[in-house]
């Protein structure tokens, strides 16, 4: 994209984008991404802001340490004691500033490499201790007709959300017939669990696989391939997954309605509606 086509594409109002980053080295390819990422929008028109979770040393284990206000002779009761720190204000100030950017957020990136086929575990203990009860689950209505805002539903929807990943293998590695699996299902729990769950609309994740065997026009490429994936943060349709309460699940059972599927797939893959563009 050139430098007016860029100018052109962020002419619309500005946003505000929220990274969440993962890496203890400042100088990896992930650390690369991150100050990519926080220059091109910034020049492109929106705000950002970054959580930097190794610089802030954020505290990833969610313990009893979390709930201020908690009886200490009292059995620890993770959900419950997460409402009520939520619900009077009690919560530690590290997570109610984490929660104030996700409000304050059009789009969240979670910058992060595939650690042991998942995220680094100081990035899931900040899901675990930012996406409190009251705040990203647990919200609406739960009954035998309807299981809460969730899946499609919740906090979060109108928000965007998209994972920007480094893999140490190859790409055939995680294909359809690859060894490590495809990279889609080691994702769907971020992507589908994580995200959609509390409303975000999720885009199709940015990978880059064999960082440690870029050169110089290897980073070259990866930036201009994820500038593009930034200029089309609220362009590109989201991967289509299936919303709990939008008709496509028996409710209480949760399970997909028979004829819905579509042909040939299963797994992950039916909760998906139909085929999302991917341009990881």
């Amino acid at each position: 994209m050139s430098p007016a086509d860029r100018s052109d594409a962020s002419q619309e109002r500005p946003r505000r984008v929220l990274i969440v980053h993962a890496h203890p080295e400042p100088a990896s390819l992930n650390g690369t991404l991150k100050t990519f990422m926080e220059q091109h929008l910034r020049e492109t028109g929106h705000e950002v802001q970054t959580s930097d979770l190794y610089a802030m040393g954020w505290k990833s284990a969610l313990d009893a340490g979390d709930f201020m206000d908690r009886d200490p002779d009292a059995r620890l009761d993770i959900v419950v004691d997460s409402r009520h720190a939520f619900d009077t204000g009690t919560q530690t100030p590290d997570v109610v500033a984490e929660q104030e950017k996700l409000r304050w957020a059009d789009a969240l990136i979670l910058q992060f490499p595939l650690w042991w086929f998942t995220m680094p575990a100081i990035l899931k203990g900040w899901v675990d201790r930012v996406f409190a009860n009251g705040f990203a689950y647990g919200v609406g209505e739960h009954s035998d007709e309807r299981w809460g805002d969730r899946y499609g539903e919740g906090v979060f929807v109108g928000k965007r959300a998209m994972l920007s990943v480094t893999a140490g293998g190859w790409d055939t590695h995680y294909g359809p017939r690859g060894i490590n699996g495809p990279i889609e299902d080691l994702l769907f729990p971020i992507n589908h669990g994580i995200l959609h769950y509390p409303g975000f609309e999720v885009l199709p994740p940015f990978v880059v696989y064999r960082p440690n065997k870029l050169d110089t026009a290897g980073h070259a490429r990866i930036r201009a391939r994820l500038a593009e994936r930034l200029d089309g943060l609220w362009t590109q349709p989201p991967i289509a997954y299936r919303m709990q309460n939008g008709g496509a699940y028996d409710i209480p059972a949760l399970t997909l309605k028979p004829g819905l599927e579509r042909p040939g797939s299963n797994g992950f893959a039916m909760h998906i509606a139909e085929e999302s563009s991917d341009q990881a």
